[in-house]
């Protein structure tokens, strides 16, 4: 799988219909560190710096990082790079993160695209694909999917009889059946922004981990008649997140099953 292009890559242009929020609040309590997951280095650099590039490669103009545990020492990294911050002070889980961007983009009309600053392998072709289908299918979010070895601890992708997509059940919260579908929520997702913020204000935290998950907006949306697709990635590997050292130094080694 080749690396995302490094910034020095000629991109395509600007594309400020769609704003780009990437989720960097997490603490990573499993890297035991005194600095936040998403400063880890991957390659020689930040792990959220190579999605910044990829968002930028891709031709989107507008980046704002959603930002909390040890956030001035993220700032401090992005200093250079022409993003913008909003804060989540609690830790309520990634639909309460997006939420705090709303200030920002509540008057915005195009589309948001959700990106996470833990998942460094995502590729430029990759955001452009999703952002076209999203688009070409006038839906109200699409989610960027992939079938993976081993599911254990994402969401899996819940579709109707006719294939379409129906829901995300989280891990923690799906039966044994659930479990055993190996088609994943990524995580990142193209949302219209009009439609997203209502939406994010009806969440529940009536779940096994009591947060407010961005992935159950796709059940409510879905519920209020409008379109939520699905688009699976070619290479399940630019998916994949870092939740530990372990899964870090497997990513550097190209060692991901």
């Amino acid at each position: 799988m080749p690396l995302p292009e490094s910034p020095s890559s000629s991109t395509i242009g600007t594309d400020d219909s769609v704003i780009a929020v990437i989720l960097a609040a997490g603490v990573g309590k499993r890297f035991k560190s005194d600095q936040p997951k998403v400063l880890s280095l991957f390659r020689g650099r930040p792990l959220v710096h190579w999605v910044i590039d990829t968002a930028r490669q891709a031709g989107i103009g507008r980046i704002i990082l959603v930002i909390g545990h040890l956030g001035e020492m993220i700032q401090a990294a992005c200093s250079e790079s022409q993003v913008e911050f909003a804060w989540q002070h609690e830790r309520l889980g990634t639909g309460h993160a997006l939420l705090q961007t709303e200030p920002m983009l509540k008057d915005i009309k195009g589309d948001v695209l959700v990106l996470l600053g833990d998942a460094p392998c995502i590729e430029r072709r990759t955001i452009l694909e999703l952002i076209a289908v999203h688009r070409s299918s006038k839906a109200a979010a699409t989610v960027l999917t992939a079938e993976v070895p081993d599911p254990s601890g994402y969401g899996r992708i819940v579709r109707r009889p006719d294939g379409t997509l129906d829901r995300i059940a989280e891990h923690r919260d799906a039966d044994e059946s659930t479990r055993r579908i190996r088609e994943i929520s990524s995580g990142m997702i193209c949302f219209q922004t009009p439609l997203i913020f209502p939406v994010l204000h009806r969440l529940t935290n009536r779940n096994k981990q009591g947060e407010y998950y961005l992935t159950d907006a796709i059940g409510l949306l879905r519920a209020d008649q409008h379109v939520v697709i699905a688009h699976q990635a070619k290479d399940w590997r630019e998916v994949l997140g870092v939740n530990s050292p372990e899964e870090l130094a497997a990513l550097e080694k190209g060692d991901t099953g």
